[in-house]
């Protein structure tokens, strides 16, 4: 297939190219900077323009983009940064696609979201037909898809990746926590009694590309574990993968504190089903939270 790449040099971005160009896939990357090979075309999704014969060359169009939630505090323009890093992205693929003739549109759009659009779901499991919730990454999730849907009206099949934080030992959510866990400073989140979704990276990386070919597939689809897991749990089987005790925890406000509004997101239950994968026969390797941290803290190194 040829595929065109949007967020190709981000953490997930990276890897998916790497994987598919592994297996025979052509990749075309976007990016913002002159065009330093036949590898690479150039946008500017700030003010809508990208080339159309980049996108009506691809079978497929790969959305990735989207300024990183947990690098920096929620201030306010950082919060404007995260909207129109995926708003305007987004939509300039999902114009560009509309704006193409029939015989020209990419058959299929993966296009980026998070497992944050359900908000606070307590201990109700949410999948993929669950209503959105109403917090910041809910409304934010909520934009992000609905900037696709140009591409959805114009009879190309989106797929809306609905993606939980991923355990890698190279990137991820694991990795910030590595050195407070292997120096026996590891603690749960407020009382640890929290869902946390949760996906190991290999699986992501498998999911996104079985989606690929899954003609049957449309719509949102959870990025997820088939395995769910409290927040105590987790931190649990992370203290175990690098043997260190960890008996601490940290209070909410001392979060509010350190992270601002991420703190509120970091605090809230998300029990999330993998329903559409689940029933269309994907196969998890790493569905467990005890074999995901070993296998993430094992190749950290």
């Amino acid at each position: 297939m040829r595929i065109l790449m949007a967020g190709a040099s981000g953490f997930l971005g990276t890897r998916l190219g790497d994987r598919l160009t592994e297996a025979g896939h052509e990749i075309t990357r976007l990016v913002r900077k002159p065009v330093a090979g036949p590898g690479e075309s150039s946008w500017r999704p700030s003010q809508g323009q990208i080339d159309p014969a980049a996108v009506a060359a691809a079978d497929v169009v790969v959305n990735l983009s989207g300024a990183n939630v947990g690098t920096h505090r929620w201030t306010k323009r950082y919060r404007g940064e995260l909207r129109s890093s995926r708003v305007d992205t987004s939509g300039t693929l999902a114009r560009a696609i509309k704006q193409l003739p029939a015989a020209d549109r990419p058959g299929l759009m993966l296009q980026a979201s998070g497992v944050g659009r359900y908000g606070d779901t307590g201990d109700r499991p949410a999948t993929e037909e669950a209503p959105a919730g109403n917090t910041f990454l809910a409304d934010l999730c909520r934009v992000w898809e609905a900037a696709a849907r140009p591409a959805e009206d114009a009879g190309t099949r989106v797929v809306l990746l609905r993606t939980a934080p991923l355990l890698d030992g190279s990137g991820g959510m694991l990795k910030p926590l590595m050195i407070p866990f292997k120096l026996g400073a590891g603690a749960k989140l407020g009382a640890g009694r929290q869902w946390m979704a949760w996906m190991a990276l290999a699986d992501w990386l498998g999911a996104a590309e079985f989606l690929l070919d899954r003609e049957d597939i449309a719509g949102p689809v959870n990025m997820v574990s088939p395995v769910q897991c409290t927040n105590a749990e987790f931190t649990r089987a992370l203290a175990r993968a690098v043997h260190r005790p960890a008996v601490l925890s940290v209070p909410g406000f001392a979060l509010d504190l350190a992270l601002g509004g991420l703190a509120e997101e970091l605090q809230i239950s998300q029990r999330v089903v993998p329903a559409v994968l689940e029933k269309a026969g994907f196969h998890w390797a790493y569905p467990d939270i005890d074999a995901a941290v070993r296998v993430a803290v094992d190749t950290s190194h």
